[in-house]
């Protein structure tokens, strides 16, 4: 029984931790064509974890605009790329934000989440 009363402690202790400190999604996009995002909020610090893939290699492109939503004021370019491939930026900036993406031949996929300070501080890009 106390086995059994430890390895629910434990168990329960774990998923809180692993939940502390965990990234929270606050807004994913998907999709094949240019487009304008719907407004995100964001509190500094957080990401921008950017996937791109296509059938045709050759002829990819994507660009990441970053827009103040309240003002359409062009924040700027987070990713210019015309391989396939992922990423991840870093931002220190609070507020209502929109992306402006521009794809050609590719399938994307874009996950804004927010971050800890702590978690900020093992940011590495990619």
């Amino acid at each position: 029984m106390k086995l059994l009363i430890r390895l629910c402690t434990f168990i329960f202790l774990t998923s809180f931790a692993a939940s502390v400190g965990a990234s929270e999604l606050v807004r994913e996009f998907r999709g094949t064509d240019s487009t304008t995002t719907v407004e995100f909020t964001v509190e500094s610090p957080w990401i921008l974890d950017w996937h791109l893939n296509a059938d045709y290699e050759q002829l990819v492109a994507l660009d990441i605009t970053l827009i103040e939503a309240r003002s359409g004021r062009h924040v700027g370019l987070v990713k210019h790329t015309k391989r396939i491939g992922n990423g991840v930026r870093l931002f220190h900036l609070d507020g209502t934000y929109q992306l402006r993406i521009s794809a050609t031949f590719a399938r994307w996929r874009i996950k804004i989440e927010q971050l800890t300070d702590a978690e900020a501080e093992l940011y590495e890009p990619r």
